[in-house]
């Protein structure tokens, strides 16, 4: 169910929901309780175990003898902990590792035939994979046959580097292990590089304003509206991957808001909130400097749930024409099928989630970080203990991961009120049932032409559930399906080898995803090239670029106010006088 699932993008959602694992180990629990309450079905259970746990032992002993027998249950194609040819040679490591595939699978097999809701055998599901996972051979260093090769190889010196990265991750990193060697990324350089500056802050939010590349822009300028559960740079990411310097790069004056780091201050702090500091003031911003009497909108995730929100908000007050378009990139506004973040919004989790985020008013992010780790164990936590302290090895120096251990805290109001809205209410869909600045929602008058992207390996975002995008709004959509996943679906520059997306010039009222697909095209490469298509037939016409308000070099104070990693950070200009700060408020910098 989630071992595909590349671990930034689980990561991500997982902080993004908050889960509370006491919640998974009372549905296993429940699952042995009600398989001990029913005899014949705790029987028939136990036979398969106990007649597989045999047929390993005899396979052993043929093996011992010469023979290679067909094994009970082997390791998926996929498994990276049972790559080594010694798993399989080696008599005895081969019976070990099916003894263990035969036990996990018995427990998978126990939780899908209780007799719980769905939604928590779900639960029970993740929580049998967590214990599974720190019971893997694997992860004991006599048994593993990479460690011991490392360790002859070496001459014994990986365990020595081991136990010094063993130490300092008890020292610097809440003994968890890395999982991204950071110390060779440099904010502004080669993390959120493209050149800026910022020219609005406000207790919420900074907007940076990029340098235009281009000697013209399209009269309509673009602003990026990112999710607050990470850093905005996500949609900045590094150079050549970056999809603000793609915009910029293709004629777009464009505008990012950065949001700052949540404390206990900022506690109160509701949807409106965001709605009202973030992307409204951002394009009241945007239109003062500029004169633009249209700014087009480009958002991700929790970014583009906003997006539409302010879209319906404008729509309800008359505004509507201020925005020309909007891009949604792995966006939910129907909440009806969530995926796998479902699993942890029920009423329970989100009040244990309430109790915890009230004593210090926000969701901690280092804590959700660390609780995902031991749900996704096997993936964030012990492959990382056998590289990193069993082998000796260095994390990886990976941009999407030194971007996704940047995260951020949510205020305890808001991050309630997202989680029974949309995931338990699914509010926003319905006409009137969700109010955001005093305006009741209604997606349905919402006529901005729209460009929609789900990804095909979206966990958090089911491409599926974001396509319903397309038939909830009044207006024209345009949907495309990206070969990525959540993270890597904006993260996808042109000269990926393995991007592919389908996509059809309009998505019909009425017309379901699997239909759509149907009937959709397949393209190799990158989505982002037909989205500059689409997005610049939709722009205006071009004009000399804007000349912009001084400000301080992006990537911004709400950035470098560091919480998570620790970067380099770029060397800073001299503080501008007195005089020339006082004029750059006057325009709002």
């Amino acid at each position: 169910m989630i071992g595909a699932v590349p671990l930034e993008e689980l990561s991500y959602g997982f902080d993004l929901a908050g889960v509370d694992p006491g919640s998974l180990m009372d549905s296993l629990r429940a699952v042995t309780a009600d398989l001990i309450t029913d005899p014949a079905r705790l029987t028939i259970w136990l036979t398969g175990l106990t007649v597989s746990q045999q047929t390993v032992g005899l396979n052993a002993l043929r093996r011992l003898a010469g023979e290679h027998p067909e094994p009970v249950v082997s390791p998926a194609p996929d498994d990276k902990r049972f790559a080594d040819q010694q798993w399989k040679s080696n008599p005895m490591l081969h019976a070990i590792v099916e003894d263990y595939l035969v036990r996990a699978r018995a427990l998978q097999e126990m939780v899908n035939s209780s007799r719980l809701p769905e939604a928590q055998k779900r639960k029970a599901r993740f929580a049998a994979a967590l214990l599974m996972d720190g019971l893997a051979p694997s992860n004991v260093p006599w048994l593993n046959p990479a460690v011991i090769r490392e360790a002859e190889t070496t001459s014994g010196e990986s365990l020595i580097r081991g136990l010094e990265n063993f130490l300092e991750d008890v020292k610097t990193n809440g003994g968890r292990p890395r999982q991204v060697d950071a110390s060779g990324f440099v904010l502004g350089k080669n993390l959120a590089a493209t050149p800026g500056r910022v020219i609005v802050r406000n207790e919420l939010m900074e907007l940076i304003a990029y340098e235009p590349q281009t000697s013209e822009v399209y009269a309509q300028p673009l602003l990026c509206s990112p999710p607050w559960i990470n850093k905005y740079y996500i949609m900045d990411l590094a150079p050549g991957r970056s999809f603000v310097e793609w915009a910029v790069r293709g004629g777009f004056q464009t505008f990012m808001i950065s949001y700052r780091d949540p404390d206990a201050s900022m506690a109160h702090l509701t949807m409106d909130d965001y709605l009202r500091l973030g992307v409204l003031e951002a394009i009241d911003a945007v239109q003062r400097f500029t004169g633009a009497k249209k700014v087009n909108l480009a958002a991700l995730c929790l970014g583009g749930t906003l997006a539409l929100l302010a879209l319906a908000h404008l729509a309800a007050i008359g505004d509507a024409d201020r925005i020309g378009w909007a891009t949604v990139t792995n966006t939910l506004v129907d909440f009806a099928e969530p995926g796998d973040l479902a699993v942890f919004t029920d009423d329970k989790a989100v009040e244990q989630l309430e109790k915890r985020m009230s004593e210090r008013g926000y969701l901690e992010a280092q804590e959700m970080a660390g609780t995902f780790n031991w749900l996704r164990a096997n993936d964030l936590v012990w492959s990382y203990v056998v590289s990193n302290w069993f082998m000796g090895r260095k994390p990886p120096a990976f941009d999407i991961l030194a971007w996704n251990a940047d995260s951020t805290r949510m205020p305890a109001a808001m991050h309630s009120q997202y989680l029974r809205a949309c995931y338990q209410r699914n509010a926003i869909v319905k006409p009137g049932a969700f109010a955001v600045c005093g305006t009741p929602i209604d997606l349905g008058k919402v006529r901005t032409p729209l460009y929609v992207l789900g990804a095909e390996n979206d966990h958090i975002a089911p491409w599926r559930a974001a396509y319903s995008t397309t038939q909830l709004v009044g207006g024209d959509a345009k949907f495309t399906l990206t070969s990525s996943g959540h993270i890597a679906g904006i993260v996808n520059p042109p000269d990926g080898q393995k991007a592919r997306y389908w996509s059809k010039p309009q998505a019909k009222k009425g017309e379901n995803a699997d239909v759509w697909l149907s009937t959709a095209t397949r393209h190799d490469g990158s989505w982002w090239q037909e989205w500059m298509a689409w997005a610049q037939q939709r722009s205006g016409p071009k004009r000399p670029a804007w000349k912009l308000p001084d400000g301080e070099p992006a990537p911004g104070k709400y950035v470098v106010d560091q919480t998570g990693p620790t970067f380099d950070l770029p060397s800073r200009p001299q503080r501008r006088s007195s005089a020339r700060r006082s004029k750059e408020n006057k325009h709002g910098g």
